[in-house]
């Protein structure tokens, strides 16, 4: 079963995550046949392993990891495969992969711009 991870920094402020709730939100209304959990680098829960763990449990054998953050950064590029890599070791029977970060996405920053036009 394939499942997805949205991954995203953290924040001290629990109002931080908010977009991320209606993000995994939206996600299960339009897919609902692929498991999602949402998942932090710090200072909030689930962790990545926490996540890959619940989907695990869930039965998904092959999880792709979406770093919604804007651009691969110095925690995208040094702390994440450190972190996917011991998931993977710990998770040896799933299939671990992942996308860019969000923000690299054409569509994304598309999408960026024509919010913005409604602005002006």
């Amino acid at each position: 079963m394939k499942a997805l991870i949205l991954f995203g920094h953290g924040a001290r402020d629990g109002r931080w995550r908010e977009p991320f709730d209606r993000l995994a939100s939206l996600w299960r209304e339009q897919h609902s046949n692929t498991p999602v959990e949402l998942a932090f680098l710090e200072m909030m829960q689930p962790s990545l392993e926490e996540a890959v763990s619940s989907l695990s449990a869930q039965g998904a054998t092959q999880i792709t990891v979406v770093p919604v953050f804007f651009g691969q950064g110095g925690h995208l590029r040094n702390d994440f495969p450190v972190l996917l890599e011991d998931c993977q070791k710990k998770f040896p029977k799933i299939s671990l992969g992942t996308t860019p970060a969000v923000g690299e996405d054409l569509a994304v920053l598309q999408a960026i711009i024509d919010f913005s036009t409604k602005s002006i």
